[in-house]
């Protein structure tokens, strides 16, 4: 059997979150631990991109590339 070392969180939920949450359990068959997990785990990447994109922009920009347009056309 697959183990997994875990810790645990607690966190304080206002009576509005806590309902969006137990909805989005009901709806999506997951488990509020589940969502609170990914919801988490999103914004951390979301921060981290954040965090990436401010260190590199200086050098983006230094060769002319100055928005995401710019970006996206020498892409595709």
């Amino acid at each position: 059997m697959y183990y997994m070392k875990t810790s645990t969180l607690t966190i304080r939920l206002d009576k509005d979150l806590d309902d969006l949450l137990t909805k989005a359990s009901k709806r999506s068959g997951k488990n509020k631990s589940e969502i609170a997990r990914e919801a988490l785990r999103r914004q951390l990447r979301l921060e981290r991109f954040d965090e990436l994109r401010k260190r590199v922009m200086p050098f983006a920009e230094a060769r002319g590339y100055l928005t995401d347009e710019d970006i996206f056309s020498q892409v595709s």
